[in-house]
């Protein structure tokens, strides 16, 4: 048996204010972005794909106070170079509340909370507890912008194996009629909710119960993997369950409560087998590593003789100047971004031969909130229509934006729509070729004698420029801010009945190739009249 040499714990007063820095900057860091952390906090409260965010700040504390014998090893000193760093997480932060987007702006603010304690300690130190550190951004309520894929595959699935199983399907994007009955996948059926609790928990089990980084990452790509395939498999049983029972069984709540218990049985079960290759501790070679670690830590660290009060103070106060810079900046842009309500004469788009209807063309209108102003219209030529409608954002924010998860063409518990197909169209637009996003919506049959299809073109104005990407437009919103252009934007919507193939298609290309440059001229107008 090896004998470990004995190496003496850091001081405990340096660690005393180094974990008083620590709280410090990071109190100082949620009251500064206290509005991000209150919107993390109300997602994890009203959603319950993220309540078990609320347990992730705990667990990463008790992760680390486990750690707290090897991090006595180490002399805590101050990195202060990761200042620098910490800048470039804020001006991330700073572009992602320019555009409005929750993720951006959530994991930049959570990368900031996690950076300052390599800053406030050093590398070394904080290179013993990277799991608890990265373990916040668990916290982080990201990933429901995969829903709308999710919800595709658990319906293609499901459907494949209603075939396999000699039940006749006929589906229609998320929904399907089956002989018992019509079945539609929602939101709360994606399996969005089971994956992102299946990671958590399935990393944490990976960190406690693995040593070798190979074992963990394949346990974590199971966690990934199992439950997409157990969600496909559990929608297909619920169905099944429900038209074996003469639709008795499955239906309403049930479906969700069943669907809950089936995902614990398969975690249970994935546990379990995992259980088979853990790894126990090797302590003494674990012990050895760490005294080498921290002797040599040490051993640089005092030479430079950064860990003092001073030492402690200079970080903190230059974790709080940088973190106040991104304020500073958007309260002078938001200076910049005043004006009255914008005002839009659609009006002008009856040229070239077609003339304004006085009757909409549908009653279809895409689930875009809040917009500042939105025109809507129908223009005719001969036997051809089109309908316009056009969604003018200003002032932009959380509660009111141009891009955002929630806006869609069709809402998934619509009682009148129904989307059945999605592509991209090419249209040469204002001189330039544009890829637009396209569908094919459908009015519910028991709504209409006759099935009402429309087809759909649309795309985004963002400080002149048309995109039809939402990555894209989040990007131009926030250089357009930045550079003191404002956040004036619109979502342009063109859609014609689709009674024969290709019919819409045709109108849609002509009222554009004629009434483009007015539209463009229309927006312009709007933007600069203030």
């Amino acid at each position: 048996m090896n004998a470990v040499p004995a190496v003496s714990p850091a001081p405990t007063f340096s660690w005393r204010l180094a974990v008083l820095s620590i709280m410090i900057a990071v109190a100082s860091l949620i009251a500064i972005y206290r509005t991000t952390a209150f919107g993390m906090v109300s997602i994890w409260w009203r959603s319950e794909t993220f309540t078990h965010a609320f347990l992730v700040a705990p667990i990463s504390l008790w992760l680390i106070w486990e750690k707290r014998k090897v991090l006595a090893r180490f002399q805590p000193h101050p990195a202060l170079w990761l200042a620098l760093p910490l800048l470039m997480l804020a001006f991330v932060w700073l572009l992602g509340e320019l555009a409005a987007v929750n993720a951006v702006t959530q994991l930049a603010f959570t990368a900031m909370l996690i950076l300052v304690v390599p800053l406030v300690i050093g590398l070394p130190a904080a290179k013993q507890i990277t799991f608890p550190l990265c373990f916040l951004f668990f916290a982080v309520p990201i990933g429901e912008f995969v829903m709308p894929k999710f919800m595709e595959w658990t319906a293609t699935m499901t459907v494949l194996g209603l075939r396999a199983s000699g039940v006749p399907v006929f589906q229609e994007g998320l929904q399907f009629v089956i002989p018992s009955g019509r079945w539609s996948v929602v939101e709360a059926c994606s399996g969005v909710r089971y994956l992102i609790a299946s990671m958590t928990v399935g990393t944490l089990f990976a960190y406690l119960n693995y040593r070798s980084i190979k074992r963990r990452l394949i346990f974590v790509g199971v966690s990934i993997i199992v439950p997409v395939i157990a969600n496909w498999v559990r929608a297909y049983l619920i169905v099944m369950l429900g038209h074996l029972s003469g639709n008795e069984l499955a239906t309403g709540a049930d479906h969700l409560i069943y669907g809950w218990v089936f995902f614990g049985i398969v975690i249970l079960i994935m546990f379990a087998i995992g259980m088979r290759w853990r790894e126990d501790d090797d302590d003494a070679a674990l012990m050895t590593e760490t005294v080498a670690a921290s002797a040599a830590a040490n051993a640089k660290s005092d030479a430079k003789n950064h860990g003092t009060a001073q030492g402690f103070v200079t970080a903190t106060l230059l974790a709080l100047s940088v973190a106040l810079l991104p304020q500073g900046a958007l309260k002078m842009l938001d200076t910049q971004n005043s004006g009255a309500a914008p005002t839009l004469s659609i009006q002008a788009l009856a040229m070239g031969g077609w003339t304004q209807d006085a009757q909409s063309l549908s009653t279809w209108q895409p689930a875009f909130a809040n917009p500042s102003v939105t025109e809507i219209a129908s223009f005719s030529q001969g036997a051809q229509r089109v309908g316009v409608h056009i969604a003018y954002y200003r002032h932009q924010g959380y509660d009111r934006k141009l891009i955002s998860s929630e806006n869609a063409l069709v809402k998934s518990g619509d009682e009148n729509w129904l989307q059945i197909e999605r592509g991209t169209h090419t249209v040469t637009l204002a001189g330039q070729s544009l890829v637009v996003q396209s569908a094919q919506l459908e009015q519910q049959r028991a709504l209409t004698a006759e099935p009402v299809q429309l087809r759909v073109w649309y795309w985004y104005w963002i400080d002149g420029r048309l995109v039809s990407s939402d990555f894209l437009g989040k990007l131009w919103l926030a250089l357009a801010r930045l550079r003191g252009h404002g956040d004036d934007s619109a979502a342009v919507f063109m859609y014609a009945r689709e009674a024969s193939p290709g019919e819409a298609d045709a109108a849609l290309e002509k009222f554009l190739a004629e009434a483009g440059p007015a539209l463009g001229t229309l927006l312009e107008q709007a933007r600069h009249a203030r």
